[in-house]
C-alpha cells in the first residue's frame, strides 16, 4: 500500500454556497492511477478546485500532499501547489511566451535561481512528454495535443507527488486524446499518481485505473467488470 496522497473525509464541496456534493470520502494513494468521471454538472471540476485550494473546503476533512485542505492559508497555496501538477483541459500557456520562456516562468517563480539546473530542467520535463526542439516556439505555432503536451511538461517541473489533470483530452480530437493518455500512462508508469477529470469513456475502457463516479451530489468508486 502507498501512502495516502489525497485524503477527504465527510467533504462538502460547494459552489457560490451551493452544496454540491456532500460526505465525499476519497483516499488515493502514491502510485494510484484515479479517473473521476460523471456528467457536466455533477461537480468533478469543483471537486478538483478544491483540491488545488482553488475553492475553501468548508465542511469535512481533507488532505492533500501533507497540507490540511481545512486550515490552509492563503500564503500557504503557492507551496501546495508546488507539489501538486495541474493540467487544465485549455493548456492556460502564455501566449505571448515560446515553450521555453513558459517553462522559465514557472521555474522562477518556485525559486529556482541557477540557470544551468533551469535549462537543464526544462530539456529533462520536455523530453519526458516527447517535445525535444521546440523550446523557441509560441503556442500559436504548436498543435491542440503539442500544447497540452507542454503543459503536461509545466506540470513535472517541480517534481509533484501528484498530477491533477482537469479533462486534460477535452479539446482534442480521438487519435490526439488516445496519444496524451498515453502520456500520462508512461508517467504512472514511472511511478507519478495521477486523479484525472474526464468525461471520455474510451479511455477509461482503454487506460484501467479506479474510478470515482460524481453523481446526484455524491462520488462512489465503480468497480469495472473483468472481461473475459
Amino acid at each position: 500500500m502507498g501512502q495516502s496522497i489525497v485524503q477527504l473525509q465527510n467533504a462538502s464541496i460547494f459552489q457560490n454556497k451551493e452544496c454540491i456534493l456532500k460526505e465525499v470520502n476519497i483516499d488515493v494513494l502514491s502510485g494510484d492511477f484515479v479517473f473521476l468521471i460523471g456528467k457536466t454538472g455533477t461537480g468533478k471540476s469543483s471537486l478538483i478546485k478544491t483540491l488545488y485550494a482553488d475553492l475553501p473546503l468548508q465542511q469535512g476533512e481533507g488532505h492533500i500532499a501533507s497540507f490540511d485542505l481545512t486550515t490552509i492559508r492563503q500564503k500557504d497555496i503557492p507551496f501546495l501547489r508546488r507539489k501538486l501538477g495541474v493540467v487544465f483541459q485549455d493548456f492556460k500557456l502564455l501566449p505571448d511566451r515560446s515553450v521555453f520562456a513558459n517553462l522559465h516562468f514557472v521555474l522562477k517563480a518556485t525559486g529556482w535561481k541557477e540557470k544551468d539546473k533551469i535549462e537543464a530542467r526544462i530539456e529533462e520535463v520536455l523530453a519526458e512528454v516527447g517535445m525535444t526542439a521546440i523550446g523557441h516556439k509560441y503556442p500559436f505555432e504548436l498543435s491542440g495535443g503539442e500544447q497540452q503536451r507542454v503543459a503536461i511538461a509545466r506540470a513535472l517541473l517541480n517534481t509533484p507527488e501528484i498530477i491533477i489533470a482537469d479533462e486534460p483530452t477535452g479539446n482534442l480530437d480521438p487519435q490526439t486524446s488516445l496519444e496524451i493518455m498515453e502520456v500520462f500512462q508512461k508517467l504512472h508508469q514511472q511511478g507519478m499518481t495521477v486523479l484525472m477529470a474526464t468525461h471520455d469513456y474510451n479511455m477509461i475502457v482503454k487506460f484501467p485505473g479506479k474510478i470515482l463516479r460524481c453523481d446526484q451530489g455524491a462520488v462512489y468508486e465503480v468497480v469495472q467488470k473483468k472481461e473475459g
